[in-house]
């Protein structure tokens, strides 16, 4: 699978990612083709395995692969409907209390939808993002799969204006301020703590029941905003 053009050695497990999923893309791979070994990718773009596998798991919690154990890594198409998961215009003075009023108002009543739409392969997913969580043994794994979660909770909805308006909300979640906010606030017997919540979220859009998830997002929520602002607002 050939590099795409002249592109430096990624820095980052972002730029990883993006160079592998953009050089599988120029090679004509598609939904189903399966991708190099993760030391043929290492020594590809000179970076080590751990490198690589950083990078698959942004492009697995983005729905962008799947990865099955003793077969390989396998290209998916995302939703259509999932857009790019930044927003070129954001503004550049979002805060974290910014981010967590929208939120508070926009994902407990996305679950009304989510209960009524979401599909066996989106629970399935989202069974996959809780235990990739539930095995996270560091921060930036963990926010990668809480990340993943919201998303694809959102994504669930089939609503294309609410997964784009996310879409802003998660670009905020990427900028500085939030970044520095959960690092220093993150401890492992809060991310147990947001786990088990994450876990009741699921298990009431599996059980189809909308009041349950609606609850359950609101009291997750309300958590986040506690650790993070000192207040649940």
């Amino acid at each position: 699978m050939p590099t795409p053009g002249p592109s430096k050695t990624p820095a980052d497990p972002a730029d990883l990612a993006h160079q592998i999923l953009e050089a599988a893309q120029l090679a004509g791979l598609g939904e189903g083709d399966r991708l190099p070994t993760e030391r043929q990718l290492a020594d590809e773009y000179g970076v080590s395995r751990v490198g690589v596998r950083h990078a698959l798991a942004q492009l697995e919690a983005e729905g962008s692969l799947t990865r099955q154990v003793g077969r390989g890594t396998f290209l998916r198409s995302r939703d259509e409907s999932a857009g790019p998961p930044t927003e070129a215009d954001l503004p550049t003075d979002v805060s974290p209390a910014d981010v967590m009023a929208v939120r508070r108002l926009l994902e407990p009543s996305a679950m009304v939808l989510a209960v009524s739409h979401a599909t066996e392969r989106d629970l399935l997913d989202l069974d996959r993002h809780l235990a990739r969580g539930d095995r996270a043994s560091t921060f930036a794994e963990f926010e990668t799969w809480d990340i993943a979660v919201h998303r694809r909770l959102i994504q669930s909805t089939r609503n294309p204006l609410l997964i784009r308006l996310y879409g802003s909300v998660e670009s905020a979640r990427g900028g500085p301020l939030w970044g520095e906010l959960k690092r220093r606030k993150d401890t492992a017997e809060r991310r147990e703590v947001y786990q088990r919540e994450h876990h009741c979220i699921v298990d009431a859009v599996r059980s189809r029941d909308a009041d349950a998830a609606v609850t359950a997002m609101r009291v997750h929520l309300a958590t986040v905003t506690t650790v993070l602002l000192g207040a649940a607002v």
